[in-house]
């Protein structure tokens, strides 16, 4: 057996709960030496543990919104299940929870008792991720706009996220960050932009209009278009919607979320 198969035998034992009698901790077990105090299992379990902390410990720093509506019991019993399931394949924990919103849905038996409230947060607490340290393009320049080139679109920045949710698990989310217990909540319909300011990350209330204008202009769409599908079937007058437009206009500017798609730009920019 090479280095590389030596080093992938013992990252499979490594990289699920320690289960010395396992198939993978065996193996593992017999690459490495006993020394005078533990047994090669024995080492192996203290890299095994060490490691698994670390996961812990990276979950439970990246979702704390979620802990706290879980329980701190009930948290840990899904973190480990879903780490067994969903081992990191990334070289950074930055991406480690990047699936836990989808593991959940697909095992409610790890949501607690509103799965619905818990996939938010990790839905939120996932974007709040994206914003931190998610890729940036460069803003929307007045020259853009002023002479704009054949097939010219409107985009959104890479790293803000669009969230349509049940909860209002942002607020939940600020009361966690604070020290507090989140308050148990009723259901609320929320659109939300997550995104980042000066290096901070802010959740930002949307109108429905306004929210749909967004996925409209991440989805490609021209901007007549975009306009049309945010209004259809809204209640908003006609003629209020200009002064609506300019407004969502300038606070989007102001805050860096538009950036110009290049002209053979197809699809979405997300």
């Amino acid at each position: 057996m090479n280095l590389l198969e030596s080093q992938r035998v013992i990252a499979a034992a490594l990289m699920q709960p320690w289960n010395p009698r396992g198939r993978a901790a065996l193996a593992a077990a017999g690459l490495i030496k006993p020394n005078s105090r533990l047994s090669a299992a024995e080492r192996l379990e203290i890299y095994s543990r060490s490691y698994w902390c670390r996961l812990m410990d990276s979950l439970r720093e990246d979702f704390p919104g979620l802990e706290a509506i879980l329980g701190h019991a009930a948290f840990e019993r899904a973190a480990a299940a879903y780490l067994a399931d969903c081992p990191s394949t990334s070289f950074t924990l930055r991406d480690l929870g990047s699936r836990l919103e989808s593991w959940l849905r697909a095992h409610r038996r790890y949501a607690g008792r509103n799965p619905a409230l818990a996939t938010d947060m990790a839905r939120l607490e996932w974007a709040h991720i994206v914003a931190f340290d998610g890729l940036a393009e460069p803003i929307l320049q007045p020259g853009d706009v002023a002479a704009p080139a054949p097939g010219f679109r409107l985009g959104v920045q890479p790293y803000l996220s669009l969230l349509d949710l049940g909860y209002p698990v942002d607020r939940m989310r600020v009361a966690v960050n604070a020290g507090k217990r989140p308050a148990r909540t009723a259901a609320e319909t929320v659109f939300l932009a997550v995104h980042r300011l000066d290096h901070t990350v802010y959740y930002r209330r949307l109108r429905a209009e306004e929210f749909r204008l967004l996925g409209a202009l991440r989805a490609g769409k021209p901007i007549g278009a975009a306009i049309r599908l945010a209004f259809r079937e809204s209640t908003v007058h006609a003629e209020e919607r200009p002064e609506l437009l300019q407004a969502w206009f300038a606070a989007w500017t102001g805050l860096g979320w538009l950036t110009a798609r290049p002209a053979a730009a197809k699809g979405t920019n997300s």
